[in-house]
This record gives C-alpha cells, structure tokens and sequence, in this order.
C-alpha cells in the first residue's frame, strides 16, 4: 500500500516522499524576471520543510509571454545565475525543483511587455493577435531554450505549464482556439502545439531528464476543454514522453467560483479535492504517475487520495504559503490539517509588489502576541 512519506523515483529524479509544492505567482523576482534573495529564501524554505519536490513559479519563456509583475523568468542566459542560485539553495536545503515553464497567451501583461499579448485566435473580446506560423515555431523554441536553461543551472526537472488559460491551454481549448489550420478543429490538431513543445523541450533536456506537464481537468468556461479531453491530452503527453502529468483545473475568465485558487474556507473532507471525478479519468489512461492539486487541506483526505488510486502524488500551494513547514509537521505526528483558509488574501501583497504571504495568519499571530 503507498505511503505519503514513501521514496519514489520519477525518471532521475528520487523524491523524499509524495508532497508536491505547485507552482505559483510569488512576485517576488526582480523587474526583469531574476532571482532575487528572498525568492531563493523562500523555496529554500519548502526545502526545510520537507516538501518532496518544489515546483518554481510559473517562468515566462519569452518576453511576449509575462503573465505579472515580478514574476520569475527564463527567457535569456543573462537570467542563469541567479536561476543557478535558487537551485543551490535548495540542494543546500536538502529539497529537489523543477522549474515550471510557461506563456501567458492573451493573458500576457502588454505593460510589462510592451507587446500585444498573443493567442491562437483573435477574438473580438480579447485585445490579441494571432499567433502565425513564424510566432508558434518562435514560441516552441523558447520554451526548448528555457528547458535547457533549466537542466543547465541545476534543476532537477522541468514542467510545461499548460492549464489555467495560459497560451498552451488556449490552443487546447475550443473556447479559445478557433483556427482552421493544423492547430484548430479536432483535439489532435489543438493539442499540436503542446505536443510540438514537448518534443522540443526533449529534445533541449535529453531522454534521461525528468519532464512534467501541468494541465486542466476542465477549463469551467462555456464551450472550453472537458474533462474527456484533458484525459485524452494526458495520454497523447505521456506519449510524447512525459513522465508525469499534474492535474488542476480552472482559468482566470471561469468567475470566482472556478478560479484555479478558489476563495471559501473548505470546512468538511468531503469538499476537499476539487477535480477527484477528472483525476479518476485521467488516471485510467495513464501508466506514468499522476499529481493532483487543489482543495487537498487534511493529511486523512491526502491518504485516501493516495490508497485509493485517484492520483500518485499530492500537490499543495496556498497551504504551503501559510506554512511552508506544514509536510515536516505532519511528518512528525502532528496531523492537524492545514492552516490555510482559502481566502486568496495572499495573493494582496503580491499585486502590491511586495510579494505574496499570508496576512491572514500573520494579522492573527500579531493580535496573539498583544
């Protein structure tokens, strides 16, 4: 029977146990995407606190492709020290990372940039440009460049990020994706871009180097991807040599209550896990292991997920904000379940360019010690 504190290995990679940090905005890299101190602080932290693999904030591959202010880059060599640092750090820490690779799509901040933000399709409620051919072949080889640069500073593995209703989700999905070429209509022509970027990403990282791939379970918009289509992309990932898929759901434009950080304190078990129907299809089709992220709150849910097959791997983010020790302390006996609250105030001082931290606890540590 799996364990939650298990030894597994996924390609090269042998993980201390099965708790995942997934990735997040931090807003805390300097203007121009570089590591800072205090972001290499932080994931050193997760490291300490015994989360088996550190999955970085979601990295802009290309200039056009920043989703927000200070977030983490790899677009250019002249970012590799200081992704060569926060690597260092956790090793030093006794943690392994991955660095997550992604494009906004039409989610891009055109500020920061200065660029029109790019989608698969110009539609009329989004200020977009087509992508054309020059722009998709120039996008897949920025994320190959970006994955060299991972393995090159010290990662130990990379994700595709392709959920959330950034650039490579939107080509997934009909909501987004009205082409007439090789990259629209049925799923095989939409998931092409995905596709031609994981061989790419393979081919810059080589057959031995772990590759990940994040996903939707839904993307909860009208006319979007659907849970039998995210299992069938799953598939075609593994495939295309993917040695893991991680499985989240959700896009900024679904509304509150289908955000990928939904806001609403979980109060029983039986709310927790928010995708358990989709990580149940997604799973019957693979044979590569399987990470399930969101609403996972109690050490006793994260079990029952594990024993009873729904996914091989629990992964964790705002929990994880709140109390980055919180894997060491259910390590150690102590099986509370998460402090988190949901309430997304976290993501507050981010906006603010001060980086993200829950104030919710820290309001309430500082009313305790008055």
């Amino acid at each position: 029977m799996p364990d939650l504190f298990d030894t597994t290995v996924i390609k090269s990679l042998t993980l201390k146990n099965r708790f995942v940090r997934s990735a997040t905005w931090e807003g805390l890299a300097g203007d121009d995407g570089s590591v800072t101190p205090r972001l290499s602080d932080m994931m050193a932290e997760l490291a300490r606190g015994e989360v088996g693999l550190i999955i970085s904030s979601h990295a802009f591959v290309s200039p056009e492709g920043q989703a927000g202010l200070k977030q983490l880059g790899a677009y250019s060599d002249k970012l590799e020290d200081g992704l060569a640092s926060m690597t260092k750090a956790v090793h030093d820490a006794g943690g392994k990372i991955a660095l997550q690779l992604a494009h906004a799509g039409t989610q891009a901040n055109a500020k920061l940039s200065g660029k029109r933000p790019v989608g698969p399709s110009a539609l009329p409620d989004a200020d977009c440009r087509e992508l054309d051919a020059e722009g998709i072949a120039a996008t897949v080889a920025a994320f190959a460049r970006a994955a060299g640069r991972a393995k090159e500073t010290g990662f130990d593995a990379v994700q595709i990020h392709s959920a959330h209703g950034y650039l490579l989700n939107q080509f997934l999905s009909p909501a987004w994706n009205k082409r007439t070429d090789e990259y629209g209509g049925p799923l095989e022509n939409r998931a092409r871009l995905l596709m031609e970027v994981t061989h790419a990403v393979r081919g810059a990282v080589g057959a031995g180097f772990p590759v990940l791939a994040k996903i939707n379970s839904e993307d909860f918009v009208a006319g979007g991807q659907t849970r039998e289509d995210s299992a069938a992309v799953a598939a075609m990932l593994e495939a295309a040599s993917v040695d893991a898929i991680e499985l989240s759901g959700g896009c900024r434009p679904a509304g509150e209550a289908f955000m990928p950080a939904r806001k609403g304190r979980i109060k029983t078990k039986e709310q927790e896990g928010y995708y358990r129907q989709a990580a149940a299809l997604c799973k019957s089709r693979l044979k590569i292991p399987l990470m399930l992220v969101g609403g996972l709150r109690s050490i006793e849910v994260c079990e029952e997920v594990l024993k009873s097959g729904l996914a091989d791997y629990i992964s964790l983010c705002r929990p994880l904000i709140c109390e980055p020790g919180l894997v060491k302390r259910w390590h150690e006996g102590d099986r509370r379940p998460a402090l988190c609250v949901s309430d997304n105030a976290c993501y507050a001082p981010g906006f603010a360019g001060e980086g993200i931290r829950c104030v919710t606890f820290e309001k309430k540590r500082a009313k305790e010690k008055k």
